[in-house]
């Protein structure tokens, strides 16, 4: 008999069970994963890891081999709205009821093995992708690499996107430290695809380490933009006139590159076609990147919440919106560089709009406040009572052809598109 009957109550129990929430390490997982023999028929495996970028190259990855034809797993964190949207199969979250027939069987399977909230969620992702008999799987790392949970799978090709200082509570706080954590999901003999021209000295270092096979930006593979598209090109394929990726950004190039690099590598176990790439690249689908929506004051969503991420927001508003009025709803958690994003967005930014989270790890308006204070930066409102009286204060001093700009978290995107849901 199953211990709970609704994907709410397993969630809320897994919150509780593992004494710590964080908890990296694969002995105990691992024990569970060969408990549940998912191992036996693994399908093609791409796990893909780094600071910022994950989502993007899984969703390009999603819409690429699904062009193409196959049957694609992807398992993705956070989530923005549901917890469901983490494991999707041929592009659709799985439903309740699978889940928590797997986290049953989970469940049945473990004894006594303790297993995090993030845990059991690896586990059923591998063990639905099974169940479908899905042709590729991907998985995106939650923390880290190499003791993260998804690196219990065998993969046949990694992807480390970028490296920027992020977790340094549990991955070291500086580059060279965290690079040889990401790095960790490299595999013997298998194309470890590095999308950073110069990524820390570790990086390279593990990938020799391990015997992996490295591809990396710069020298395996290169990009350049033209006047209306792109090219790509590697020692084994030219791509000519690619449509330009569907996400925006100057960034978007550096993680549709690593892609087309991973699905070139693994053309005799996957084969794709032109059409297949060219498809990806303008319908794949993420939210809560560069997200626009249009109306008489645009509201554009970026979960961005790190400096390098919130680099290339700034970048990406200086471009496309050089000379509009930008006025931000913020909110950040309080273990992030808070100070270093206020400091990349202070000069572009007219008006602050401090948004409250009910969630212990958000920073609070008191904490944010005084980052503001320390930098100066002023014109910061606060005191609302919940993120859409923060969002409503936005909106009223906004004027036509204004942008309104919401980010510093995957929590804040999620608020808005939840009450944009309830208008």
């Amino acid at each position: 008999m199953a211990r709970f009957d609704s994907l709410a109550a397993w969630l809320n129990w897994q919150e509780q069970l593992h004494p710590r929430p964080i908890d990296l390490g694969l002995a105990r997982v691992a024990d569970v994963y060969r408990l549940l023999d998912l191992a036996k028929n693994k399908p093609p495996t791409i796990t893909v890891g780094g600071t910022n970028g994950k989502g993007s190259c899984i969703a390009f990855l999603e819409a690429i081999y699904r062009a193409a034809g196959y049957k694609v797993g992807a398992y993705t964190s956070p989530h923005i709205l549901r917890y469901n949207e983490r494991i999707r199969i041929n592009g659709q979250p799985v439903d309740d009821e699978a889940i928590c027939q797997a986290f049953n069987r989970i469940d049945s399977a473990r004894g006594d093995i303790s297993l995090s909230y993030f845990e059991f969620g690896t586990l059923a992702a591998l063990d639905l992708f099974s169940a479908a008999g899905v042709d590729v799987q991907l998985l995106e790392v939650g923390l880290g690499g190499r003791l993260d949970a998804v690196n219990i799978v065998a993969a046949d090709a990694t992807v480390i996107t970028t490296i920027a200082i992020d977790h340094i509570d549990w991955l070291g706080n500086t580059l060279e430290a965290i690079g040889r954590e990401k790095a960790g999901i490299f595999r013997s003999g298998i194309p470890a695809i590095i999308g950073d021209e110069c990524p820390p000295a570790s990086v390279l270092q593990i990938a020799e380490e391990k015997n992996a096979l490295p591809m990396q930006m710069g020298k395996a593979f290169t990009y350049r933009k033209n006047a209306g598209d792109w090219c790509w090109q590697s020692r084994e394929q030219d791509f000519q006139s690619l449509p330009n990726p569907i996400f925006k950004g100057e960034h978007q190039y550096h993680n549709a590159s690593a892609v087309l690099m991973t699905v070139t590598a693994l053309q005799s176990l996957l084969p794709v076609s032109e059409f297949a790439i060219r498809h990806g690249l303008q319908n794949a689908q993420l939210q809560g990147r560069f997200q626009l929506i249009g109306g008489e004051v645009p509201v554009l969503l970026d979960v961005g919440h790190n400096p390098q991420a919130v680099t290339t927001l700034r970048d990406y508003l200086l471009d496309a919106f050089p000379t509009v009025k930008i006025h931000a709803v913020f909110a950040m958690m309080k273990d992030k560089d808070i100070p270093g994003v206020l400091s990349i967005m202070q000069n572009r930014v007219d008006s602050w709009h401090l948004a409250p989270l009910k969630n212990p790890r958000a920073a609070s308006i008191e904490l944010l406040d005084n980052y503001f204070q320390q930098l100066h930066i002023t014109n910061v409102n606060h005191g609302f009572a919940d993120f859409s009286a923060a969002f409503n204060s936005a909106a009223n001093q906004a004027k036509r052809g204004d942008l309104i700009v919401v980010f510093g978290s995957f929590f804040l995107v999620s608020e808005y598109l939840s009450n944009s849901q309830k208008r």
